[in-house]
């Protein structure tokens, strides 16, 4: 009930921060409206490779690729789709390997330069190795660089049951639908 709790307090932070978002469009167009006429909004998908550290004590080393789908609500932010799968390497001789499967939904705001972004997602991971049956909340904070077609980030992605947190870095290419 405690994790149905988090998850509930998560999910209505991160619509509260949406919807601040839209609140703070620029003008800079002198007219007092934003200027988003100009811009097109639209579809992205990306495909990444992660690699890093786990941060628990029964997993060493994290390996995955990814696919994102990002919408561009303005040209300083975006909503994001991600699955793909994860590997986390157990220690020698005292645990099993797991693999999973991410799906998350997010949101990216670039901050400086239109290039450099934070991003936020939340989720769930889907055990699909070794008898594992299990399925956890996954939270992942991030920052990064983008561009037309390159996205490199790091990020902290930490789960609820599966006793490992991974710190990741992501090269990705991406490219406009």
């Amino acid at each position: 009930m405690k994790q149905l709790m988090n998850v509930k307090g998560l999910m209505l932070s991160a619509l509260c921060f949406l919807g601040a978002g839209s609140a703070f469009a620029q003008d800079i167009t002198g007219t007092g409206e934003p200027a988003l006429d100009n811009y097109e909004q639209g579809f992205r998908l990306g495909f990444g490779l992660n690699a890093g550290p786990a941060t628990g004590d029964y997993f060493n080393f994290v390996l995955g690729g990814d696919v994102r789908l990002q919408y561009d609500l303005t040209q300083k932010t975006s909503l994001t789709l991600t699955t793909g799968y994860t590997h986390l390497f157990g220690e020698e001789d005292y645990i099993d390997d797991l693999g999973y499967i991410p799906v998350k939904a997010g949101f990216k705001a670039f901050v400086w330069e239109n290039s450099f972004y934070v991003l936020g997602e939340v989720g769930a991971g889907f055990a699909v190795t070794n008898d594992y049956d299990e399925t956890t909340f996954l939270w992942s904070p991030g920052v990064g660089y983008a561009n037309d077609v390159i996205d490199i980030s790091v990020r902290y992605e930490g789960m609820n049951d599966f006793n490992a947190d991974q710190i990741a870095l992501r090269l990705a290419y991406g490219f406009r639908l």
